[in-house]
């Protein structure tokens, strides 16, 4: 006899839905079971739906004090929809959960339509709740040159030449913006060097820029050369790996995992940090938004501008100074 170790969510056919019109009920049901055919949604994810359409279907009796049916679905208004989005943040739910909910009400909604048994035209009228963006979290100006430098990251069992490459690859990361795959792209022949002060970068969406590359990051990607052993063609990649081969960015990972112990910082300390860090520096020094926008690659400036959430007290210092009646 075999034994399930897990509880198992309920088939569509027995999820009810207490308190509807038996029709309604019988459509909900009917909807949940072409999500397990054609959709091939799993049984936990059909019961979660189906609780979303009860919480909601509960909602519709308390507001209008009686069973709602096909043809309450059909009258509702944008005004309804809102204030059920009202009353689940009330209880405590997250924008996140409160998107997939609404996304599980339009697609019942465009079954019903499908099924020619009721238009619900309010579903489709109604914003979708905005989840945060989470804001980049930069270093401060010494912390992310000390974790650039790559000082702390050799130890006498690694080659110099590896800690020389490790320390190029992040000033490319802090000094000119640069996300890890491009900096790993980068073929010997672009290299950085000498009077060669910008650098073209491919990135996101096959786009490309042009960055200018300060002194000490061409110093860097100069001395990574001077001590590397091996020959790189040019046509190859500029950072190779210890055996020769491409670099591995999981490599520049653990890199930056070792400097993190090293000078103890955060977790959230990690090689794209440096981009964000070179961002926010960038602008704290009065740096225009649309350059930064060129130099990090970002095809809309909406995406930039959430740094300007991260140097809000340079954006402070900016209004007390130049208002007329901040004084």
């Amino acid at each position: 006899m075999r034994v399930q170790s897990e509880k198992q969510a309920p088939g569509s056919d027995q999820i009810l839905f207490p308190g509807v019109d038996k029709e309604l009920a019988d459509s909900a049901r009917k909807w949940l079971r072409r999500l397990e055919g054609e959709r091939r949604a799993s049984p936990l994810t059909v019961e979660a739906y189906a609780r979303d359409l009860r919480q909601f279907f509960h909602f519709l009796c308390d507001r209008f004090e009686t069973a709602p049916g096909l043809e309450a679905l059909s009258s509702l208004k944008p005004a309804d929809l809102r204030a059920f989005m009202a009353r689940r943040r009330e209880e405590g739910i997250a924008s996140r959960s409160l998107l997939r909910q609404l996304a599980a009400l339009r697609s019942f909604a465009h079954h019903l339509a499908r099924e020619g048994l009721a238009r619900i035209d309010a579903i489709d009228k109604v914003r979708s709740p905005k989840i945060a963006r989470a804001l980049p979290k930069a270093l401060s100006a010494d912390k992310a040159r000390e974790l650039a430098s790559g000082e702390e990251a050799g130890d006498e069992s690694r080659a110099q030449w590896v800690v020389a490459r490790d320390a190029a690859v992040l000033a490319l990361l802090y000094g000119a913006g640069l996300r890890i795959s491009e900096a790993l792209s980068i073929r010997r022949a672009d290299a950085p060097l000498g009077a060669i002060d910008s650098l073209t970068v491919v990135g996101k969406g096959g786009k490309a820029r042009a960055v200018p590359v300060i002194q000490p990051v061409r110093d860097a990607v100069a001395k990574y050369l001077d001590c590397c052993p091996y020959h790189l063609e040019k046509d190859g990649p500029l950072f190779i790996g210890a055996r020769g081969g491409p670099l591995s960015p999981r490599i520049v990972q653990l890199t930056v995992e070792r400097l993190r112990g090293a000078l103890g910082l955060p977790d959230s300390a990690t090689p794209h940090a440096l981009r964000h860090s070179f961002a926010t520096h960038l602008l704290s020094r009065g740096g225009d938004l649309r350059s930064i926008q060129e130099l990090l690659g970002h095809a809309s400036l909406s995406t930039t501008q959430i740094y300007t959430s991260v140097d809000k007290a340079r954006l402070f210092e900016a209004y007390r100074a130049a208002h007329p009646r901040a004084g």
